[in-house]
């Protein structure tokens, strides 16, 4: 390791975030679920994506050192992104170099997919978020909940290590937090049921959220619900609910 980047203010805390978000369509045929596929897979790919991620990375307080990302083939896309610490001396690049980082990575990983049977197509979002330090990523939870179109969300922060104060006291934790809902706006939650388990003794917290109120037109993929006998139409909806709530509860229901 020829060139090292110097730690500023380093303490032990590892903070990692895990924001997982479930978009889910009604698609009725073979050719509209393709059709939706495509659809995600350009609007969410990894240019879009890369975007996404330096603005959290900005919005941390950390400054990017390298990003690598990759376009697959049916469909999906990654990014990873190498962080540090703002105040920090620009980082020599090139693919040989290796540097000890005083923040970690963003990635984000996305998965389009469609059901067989019941003409329904879900896409998925992972965003990880990893911080040493002072910085909690929990700062980020409203702007990526608003990036995409979010009828389950499930999230996970944890924090490890340690770090201590002036008198030499040990710190397992250096903020106040009783749920990761305190992060996220009223108004947005208003729109969810919301779920947390938490452990508050080693420091992990669970939230998990299903979208309240279902408004058929924003799940149908290039069709309009006027043009849908009353009786499908809600047949449709409970499909949709049904889904949401199995993907929401982790576990098959129906």
């Amino acid at each position: 390791m020829e060139e090292k980047l110097k730690l500023y203010g380093f303490n032990n805390l590892t903070k990692a975030l895990s924001f997982n978000i479930y978009d889910v369509c009604y698609a009725k045929t073979g050719r509209e679920q393709r059709d939706y596929i495509a659809y995600i897979d350009q609007r969410y790919n990894s240019e879009r994506l890369t975007k996404i991620l330096t603005t959290v990375t900005e919005m941390i307080g950390a400054r990017v050192l390298s990003i690598s990302r990759q376009d697959y083939d049916p469909q999906g896309a990654s990014v990873t992104l190498l962080i540090a610490e703002e105040s920090m001396r620009p980082a020599p690049m090139g693919d040989a170099v290796v540097a000890h980082l005083d923040k970690s990575h963003v990635t984000v990983h996305t998965y389009p997919e469609y059901h067989p049977d019941t003409c329904l197509a879900t896409f998925r979002v992972d965003i990880d978020v990893a911080t040493c330090g002072e910085i909690t990523p929990l700062c980020i939870l409203d702007y990526l909940i608003g990036s995409f179109d979010s009828d389950i969300i499930t999230m996970d922060y944890r924090v490890r290590g340690f770090t201590r104060d002036l008198a030499g006291q040990k710190l397992f934790i250096d903020h106040r937090i009783t749920s990761i809902q305190d992060y996220i706006d009223e108004d947005t939650l208003k729109k969810y049921d919301a779920v947390d388990i938490n452990v508050y003794d080693v420091n992990l917290y669970h939230t998990k959220m299903l979208i309240k109120e279902i408004d058929l037109q924003n799940y149908l993929f290039n069709s309009d619900v006027y043009e849908i006998p009353p009786k499908e139409r809600l047949a449709i909806t409970n499909s949709l609910r049904r889904e949401m709530i199995e993907i929401f509860s982790g576990r098959n229901v129906f």
